[in-house]
């Protein structure tokens, strides 16, 4: 689905360069599930941006499903952006007086989508149907970030991004979003998540670690201990 080929990433301020990523090379197939993790200015949060389509690349080459989106104009990738990716974030991004129903159909009204079952069949796949009618601001951090997760399905995107998606939550409700990350994945869901919390990025099955705006390593995670945590905390 995605391979990057030594992609580079610089940032210019009053004429001075920063380089942020060097020579990355990168392969994700569909159905994966992907960890990237880092230490603060590693560099991470740029890749995830490259990828979603929120930034481009200085040089060097990004294939997505065969085309190469690496010089895409901003209208194309905006495009992109609302049909091929969904985003769920640390803050959850939720409209605070606005229903959980509403919250979710947004993508759908950027798309011009009429479908509205597709708002009821996203939140039932978070388990959330019976807080549809309730305002966002009256729900748990779990339950937000569920809804958030469901707003990203809603469109049924090629790829669900999560940058820090337990980070603003207890260890609990942490788990029981990462379970249902699990879930979608093992549904069909391509998932690249974004983390510095080892026990987070242990859900996956890839955790690839950035350092100085390189990959120093690119590992699979042990299938039992992935199946161990896949089970919701009741």
């Amino acid at each position: 689905m995605i391979e990057l080929i030594n992609l580079n990433k610089d940032y210019t301020n009053e004429e001075v360069v920063t380089p942020v990523l060097h020579d990355i090379n990168l392969k994700i197939a569909k159905g994966d599930f992907l960890a990237i993790m880092g230490p603060s200015g590693s560099g991470k949060s740029t890749l995830m941006h490259i990828l979603s389509f929120l930034d481009t690349p200085t040089s060097g080459k990004y294939i997505f499903q065969g085309k190469d989106v690496s010089s895409l104009k901003d209208e194309t990738l905006a495009t992109y952006r609302n049909q091929k990716v969904g985003f769920v974030f640390q803050s959850f991004n939720l409209l605070p007086k606005t229903s959980v129903w509403e919250n979710v159909r947004l993508p759908l009204l950027y798309a011009k989508d009429a479908d509205e079952k597709k708002v009821d069949q996203a939140i039932a796949s978070v388990e959330l149907t019976h807080r549809a009618k309730y305002l966002s601001n009256q729900l748990s951090g779990g339950e937000k970030q569920r809804v958030a997760i469901a707003r990203a399905l809603v469109n049924n995107p090629d790829i669900i991004f999560a940058d820090e998606p337990t980070g603003n939550l207890d260890s609990r409700s942490g788990t029981q979003i990462m379970a249902i990350l699990q879930k979608l994945n093992a549904e069909g869901h391509t998932i690249i998540l974004v983390t510095h919390e080892t026990n987070t990025a242990k859900h996956a099955k890839r955790i690839v670690r950035i350092k100085d705006g390189e990959i120093v390593s690119d590992e699979k995670n042990d299938d039992q201990i992935i199946a161990e945590r896949t089970k919701l905390v009741k």
